[in-house]
């Protein structure tokens, strides 16, 4: 009981010190998620403005790296948008995965790349989990990519990425951020369960050009 009422504690007095523009980050953020269980291409311009926002919020915080992490998000964001809106969004009516060689290949490189910027974060920096904290970030790069490609799989690595950041922020003491991280992991959860019925059960695709007209005619 005393750890729940310590925990509470924590979440309070993260919030209290959380800025305007990080709230306002933080709920854009958290929009994008839900839009994006529905498949709703709105979810980039929300993903795209908070990410946009985070920008200036980790600028001023004299936080380089997770700022220029968010110009990552604002690109895919635009990509995502255009991807999800041509040809009126058919792509978002199919998921579609991915082959397990692509993921095997996909996963090695990732772990490959966290242990190179893991080295150079235990050198330079006071990092505490430079490793886990270098692979959820790659990681959280090749999941977003995979997102605005409409890949069923993308909510596994979600379910992965926010499950090890929750640990790794109760583990620094950073409560509220650890609140966050169990939201979205359910989040994840629920889309995952969403999209699967979809892979399972595709809506008919709607013919486009000449097929289009023949498929009007008797």
């Amino acid at each position: 009981m005393t750890d729940i009422r310590h925990f509470i504690a924590n979440v309070l007095t993260g919030l209290s010190h959380t800025s305007p523009s990080e709230v306002v980050s933080v709920v854009l953020g958290l929009l994008y998620s839900v839009l994006a269980v529905r498949r709703s291409r709105w979810c980039w311009v929300a993903g795209g403005a908070g990410s946009a926002l985070a920008i200036y919020v980790n600028a001023i915080a004299h936080l380089p790296m997770q700022a220029a992490l968010q110009v990552y998000y604002v690109v895919i964001s635009v990509h995502g948008f255009w991807y999800w809106t041509r040809n009126q969004g058919e792509v978002t009516r199919t998921v579609s995965v991915w082959p397990l060689r692509y993921h095997l290949a996909m996963c090695a490189l990732t772990v490959a790349i966290s242990a190179l910027t893991a080295h150079w974060l235990a050198a330079e920096t006071s990092a505490a989990w430079p490793f886990l904290d270098s692979l959820t970030t790659w990681g959280s790069l090749f999941a977003t990519w995979l997102t605005a490609r409409v890949k069923l799989e993308n909510w596994l690595y979600w379910l992965a990425i926010d499950g090890t950041l929750m640990v790794l922020y109760v583990e620094q003491g950073l409560f509220f951020f650890a609140l966050l991280s169990l939201v979205y992991l359910g989040v994840s959860a629920v889309g995952f369960a969403k999209w699967l019925k979809t892979y399972r059960n595709p809506v008919p695709t709607v013919p486009q050009g000449p097929q289009a007209s023949q498929a009007g005619m008797p």
